[in-house]
Formats: C-alpha cells, sequence, structure tokens
C-alpha cells in the first residue's frame, strides 16, 4: 500500500490513475497530515473547503472511464501569493486580509485542468518580499526538522508542508531564491526555471517593471521527477503575461552525464559557506564525476556583484513600487513588515543607468563564460535554516540564489547533506538557458546517489 505522506506526486498521480488509491483516501490522507503537523509549522494558511468535494467527483469520473490528467485526483497546496479563485488568496498583506479572487492565477487554472484538487494555500512573507516566511496576517511558518528554524522565504510554508507530508506539490515563485532557499532549509526538490518559462499571471508581484525577469514561477515537491512533471503543466505564454516565451521543456531522462562540463565553487566571496555545506558541494562534485562529468572548480566571473545588483535594483525605485501595491490592495503603511518602506531612498537617474548597464555587463560576460561549461555546481545557501527572526544581517547567505535570479538560468535544488544539528542542506544545479533537462538530471544523480528527501523527525 502506498504511504500516501510520504509518496512522490508522481506515484500518487499513477496509483490514482491505476485505481488502487482513490482521491478521497488520498485527500484524507494529506488533511490529517495537516492537522497533526500545522500547529507547529504554520505553513497552511487557509483551506479550500470543496476538496473533498472534488475528490469523490475525480473518483466517480475515473470509474466512469473519463479521460483524466495527469494530475487527475491529486492535491496539491499553493503558495499564497498565488491567485485561487473562490479561495482567499492574502498575498501576506493585512489589506488583502480577506480578499477572495474570481479568478485562478494562470498556473494554478493550469494545475487544476491537469485534474490536481486545492487543498489550501501556504503561508509567504509580504508580497513574497522577504527570505524570511512571516507577515502580519499569519505569522511566521518554521521548520518541520526544528521548529526552532526558519523555513525559508518566500515559499517558505509550501516547502514545510511538503517536507512534512502534508502535501505532494505546491507551487512557489523565486525573485532572489524563494524557491531554491526554502527548497534547502526543508530538505525536499525545488526549481526556478529559466526566466519566460512560466506566466506570472495572478501572482502577487505581476509581470512588468524594471525587474521583471528576476521573477519565475516553479515547483517544490519531494521527488525531482515530480518536478517535470509540473513544469509540463505549467509552462509556456497565457496570452496574458507577455515575458513569456513558447520554448520546448526539453526531458531530463534523454540527458547523457557523461562527458558534460561542470563548474563548481563551494565560496561566492561573500559569505563563507559552513563546512558542512562544502562538504556537500564536493560530494556532488565527486558523484557528477563518477557519472563521467568532467569537473572544475571555478568562479562565474563578477558573481560578488550578486547582492549589489538584485537589492539594488528591487529597490532603485526607493520602495516606490511596494507603496503602490500597498495602496492599491489598502493595507496601510503602518501595518505592512516590509519596514524599508519608510527608509528606503531611490536611486537617481544616473545612478540608475549606471546600475542596469552593471547588470548587463554582468549577464554578457557570465554568458560568455558559461559557453565552456554544461553545469553548475554550487551551495544554494551559506547555511542550513536559520533561527526564526530578522534575516537582514544574515543578507549575504543569500547571495548563492540571487545570482541566477540576475542571469535567469535555471537552478534546480535537492538534498545533499545533513548539518551536525539535523537540517538538510541542499545543493544548486544550474544550467543553460532553457536547458532545465540538464539542471533536473544533475540533481536527479545526486537524489539517487545521496537519498534526497527524508522524513522529518520533528513533525511527523
Amino acid at each position: 500500500m502506498l504511504d500516501i505522506v510520504s509518496a512522490s506526486l508522481t506515484d500518487i498521480a499513477r496509483a490514482i490513475r491505476n485505481k488502487e488509491i482513490s482521491s478521497v483516501e488520498t485527500v484524507n490522507a494529506c488533511l490529517r497530515r495537516i492537522e497533526e503537523v500545522n500547529p507547529t509549522l504554520n505553513a497552511v494558511v487557509t483551506f479550500a473547503e470543496d476538496a473533498l468535494e472534488r475528490a469523490r467527483a475525480a473518483d466517480i469520473a475515473l470509474a466512469r472511464g473519463d479521460e483524466v490528467g495527469p494530475l487527475h485526483g491529486v492535491p496539491m497546496t499553493i503558495k499564497d501569493s498565488l491567485d485561487t479563485a473562490g479561495v482567499v488568496s492574502t498575498w501576506g498583506t493585512p489589506g488583502r486580509r480577506n480578499f477572495i479572487p474570481a479568478a485562478d492565477a494562470t498556473v494554478v487554472a493550469r494545475m487544476k485542468a491537469a485534474g490536481a484538487i486545492l487543498l489550501g494555500k501556504t503561508n509567504t512573507s509580504e508580497f513574497t518580499l522577504s527570505f524570511f516566511t512571516n507577515n502580519p496576517i499569519f505569522g511566521p511558518t518554521r521548520n518541520p526538522y526544528d521548529p526552532e528554524r526558519m523555513s525559508g522565504g518566500s515559499s517558505g510554508g509550501a516547502a514545510a508542508i511538503v517536507a512534512a507530508g502534508g502535501s505532494p506539490v505546491d507551487l512557489g515563485t523565486d525573485t532572489g531564491g524563494s524557491v531554491r532557499l526554502p527548497a534547502h532549509f526543508c530538505g525536499i526538490a525545488g526549481i526556478r526555471p529559466t526566466t519566460g518559462r512560466a506566466p506570472r499571471t495572478g501572482h502577487a508581484v505581476p509581470f512588468g517593471g524594471l525587474t521583471d525577469s528576476f521573477t519565475q514561477v516553479g515547483p517544490l515537491a519531494r521527488s525531482v521527477d515530480d518536478l517535470q512533471l509540473v513544469l509540463e503543466i505549467i509552462a509556456g505564454p497565457d496570452g496574458i503575461d507577455p515575458y513569456i516565451v513558447p520554448m520546448p521543456l526539453r526531458d531530463p531522462s534523454a540527458v547523457t552525464l557523461k562527458g558534460l562540463r561542470v563548474a563548481y565553487f563551494t565560496d561566492n566571496g561573500l559569505a563563507t559557506p559552513t563546512p558542512e555545506t562544502v562538504a556537500a558541494v564536493e560530494r556532488t562534485v565527486g558523484a557528477l564525476a563518477g557519472a563521467g562529468c568532467y569537473v572544475k572548480e571555478v568562479q562565474i566571473p563578477g558573481v560578488e556583484q550578486s547582492q549589489l545588483l538584485l537589492r539594488g535594483l528591487l529597490r532603485a525605485t526607493g520602495a516606490a513600487w511596494e507603496r503602490a501595491a500597498l495602496a492599491r490592495v489598502g493595507t496601510p503603511l503602518e501595518e505592512t513588515s516590509m519596514g524599508y518602506v519608510h527608509t528606503a531612498k531611490p536611486l537617481s537617474p544616473e545612478e540608475l543607468v549606471w546600475m542596469w548597464e552593471d547588470l548587463d555587463a554582468f549577464r554578457s560576460q557570465a554568458l560568455q563564460w558559461f559557453q565552456h561549461y554544461d553545469l553548475i555546481v554550487s551551495p544554494v545557501n551559506a547555511t542550513p535554516a536559520l533561527p526564526v527572526g530578522p534575516v537582514e544581517e544574515q543578507i549575504l547567505n543569500f547571495t548563492y540564489t540571487m545570482t541566477h535570479n540576475l542571469t535567469g538560468w535555471p537552478s534546480a535544488v535537492v538534498r545533499a547533506g545533513t548539518s551536525p544539528e539535523g537540517l538538510p542542506i541542499g545543493v544548486q544545479c544550474t544550467a543553460h538557458p532553457w536547458r532545465e533537462d540538464i539542471a533536473l538530471a544533475g540533481v536527479g544523480l545526486l537524489e539517487k546517489a545521496f537519498g534526497g528527501w527524508q522524513r522529518p523527525t520533528v513533525a511527523l
């Protein structure tokens, strides 16, 4: 009998299709698990009241022999920064505390069309703009391996409940590492796909603006294979987000690892990783070398600019975007958790031009350098999960993910080690634009070599 709360999305979908388990059984198992762990984690913040009704309908349709989608009857949770029709979607900000959208975000609609059933919404930082999942409505989300630690941000609720067995899949979003950091902190798999892969329609940080290219939607799951399954569902233009490119997705199983050129580094010069983080990267490189890859320790040119460029451009307007966004949804400035909206100073027009030129120069130089390699292996973060609390003083730790929001390259994360405290340590595999298949093939090998997700002892 399939253990639903530890099974992969792929295996659950297959078992439902083959009538080995029912959708009602699966939804009930996930809801029971959420009931058990959520008081500790604070990961799921709103529930969809019709989940069991939809599960019963899914089982009836299957019994009738109706044509079904790849996720027929499979439960999912969705980050609360993505709109869900008929279910409160707060974006983590007080002005939307009771807001019920009329329409789903595009990626949510695509998951539903594939047959997935919404269980509920998972906690996020306000407007997704923090590495700590905490907001004025719901408070902080905690780590399933140690509740005194954070789950990462801003998709921390998503990662925590997937890791704890309450949901087999969630959709997160990533502007500076908000899929990859929570995947690392919570020991699961996640991917930030290539810039332009999946629409942001219906997201708290919508398409457009100075930093449009930084944000992408990406899946979080317990298995690497699940990431490809979800990407095939959510990718592609929707006729609304004007920055999405109709590029085909390639199959990771068709990638030949032997002969791939792998660049790796353990320290980006901005934040020195823990010894265990370095060891995880080195084990990763050893596994890839054992598979026939050519490996070389080398640094991305200009990587030391990651924090300056990403944070500088995100706050180039002196938080004018944030203040306008808060006003649109009716959140008073005194109620926001984004304290920098009161103090941030805008760049001058000249400073903005210079910074944008620096970004383009970095992207071009990095792309030219990358022609000599097929894959980059690096830490996801300088440390495992941090204690619950403010993260501003730790900001340089997060620069390992920021780099690839600047480049727009696809980056996947999987667990490859454990800290002395028993916390997960992930590694990041980054590939060329539109080569998610290579990034996923890399983390897929590591999942097989090191076991990937492990059942958390605290939450379970």
